[in-house]
């Protein structure tokens, strides 16, 4: 079977009849009218910007004889959308949430269900984020959606907009601006298809990789990142109802970025928006696209061998680096 059939299978069809009370709406409104903020400090150490590199295979030094790799310098400018890998909440394992995931920015019960919706990321590029350097982000939520809570049928949804402003010590303007959208469900909501993306363009250039266990262990210890969906397939396939693990949403997104950057070394980046269409799955081969819009902007997304687009996303390059 599949990746897709398993997916199709697993498809719940009718609609549940939800009570006001079984989705705690009035803890719930009070949650959204909190003011919530986070502040995280940290130093963007080679070594562990090292260890994301040896994770990505557009900078292990095995994809080509001409890219050796090559170890990160202190002092110069961490790569496009590798601040990913820093910032991240602390929190002892027994205030997790029970499915491994931080409550930081979390709704209450029974929104339990977290994915990665999509996002933004705006670099400053006069003042970039320096190797080695001490880097505080300021985390706080923009706006809060419910959606699909109507009639008391369907599958209600509440979507977190979250932004991060990440500065350099010492440094009043920040260097990178970033929007993080979370999609929080209640266990038991009805499945959907895979999406249909259509209209994407002909591709000028493609990179082509496959996520392993491996990739997915790593990436969610450099980002501290305990969520079971990633890692246990157990629960992936029993709590959650998908086929295997899931890949991390930021990890799509940064190999977005990286395909990119493997294609044209040197390039700077000024704006990134991208969405997640489907769920990327372990284990299965991702073909990351990209085809350029006029000498401006590229437009990319992640295929896997089934044709389901799991992710898409468009960088605009800043005028002086067009060509």
């Amino acid at each position: 079977m599949t990746v897709m059939a398993a997916l199709v299978s697993r498809i719940r069809h009718g609609r549940r009849l939800l009570s006001t009370s079984a989705l705690n709406v009035d803890a719930l409104d009070r949650w959204i009218a909190s003011p919530k903020s986070l502040t995280l400090s940290d130093t963007l150490t080679p070594r562990h910007l090292a260890s994301l590199y040896i994770t990505l295979p557009t900078r292990d030094g095995t994809r080509a004889s001409d890219r050796p790799y090559t170890p990160p310098a202190v002092g110069t400018p961490v790569p496009f959308g590798h601040h990913l890998a820093f910032f991240h909440p602390h929190n002892p394992e027994s205030v997790l949430r029970s499915d491994g995931t931080d409550a930081d920015f979390c709704p209450p019960s029974p929104f339990t269900r977290r994915m990665w919706a999509g996002g933004k990321m705006r670099w400053n590029n006069s003042n970039p984020l320096l190797v080695g350097a001490q880097a505080t982000a300021v985390s706080s939520v923009e706006e809060v959606q419910k959606k699909g809570f109507e009639g008391g049928t369907g599958n209600p949804m509440v979507f977190v907009q979250q932004k991060i402003e990440v500065s350099m010590e010492g440094q009043k303007e920040a260097s990178v601006i970033e929007e993080r959208s979370h999609v929080y469900l209640a266990f038991g909501g009805n499945r959907r298809t895979a999406r249909e993306v259509r209209g994407l363009p002909v591709p000028d250039f493609a990179f082509k990789y496959t996520p392993t266990p491996t990739t997915l262990f790593r990436f969610s210890a450099l980002t501290f990142n305990g969520h079971y969906i990633h890692l246990d397939k157990d629960y992936a396939q029993q709590s959650e109802g998908y086929p295997e693990r899931l890949v991390h949403g930021p990890l799509t997104a940064l190999m977005l970025l990286e395909a990119l950057q493997f294609q044209r070394p040197g390039i700077c980046f000024h704006n990134f928006e991208y969405r997640a269409q489907n769920p990327v799955i372990v284990n299965q081969p991702q073909t990351i696209y990209g085809s350029w819009t006029g000498q401006a902007m590229v437009d990319l997304w992640a295929v896997d061998d089934d044709g389901i687009v799991g992710m898409t996303g468009r960088v605009t390059i800043l005028p002086e680096e067009r060509v």
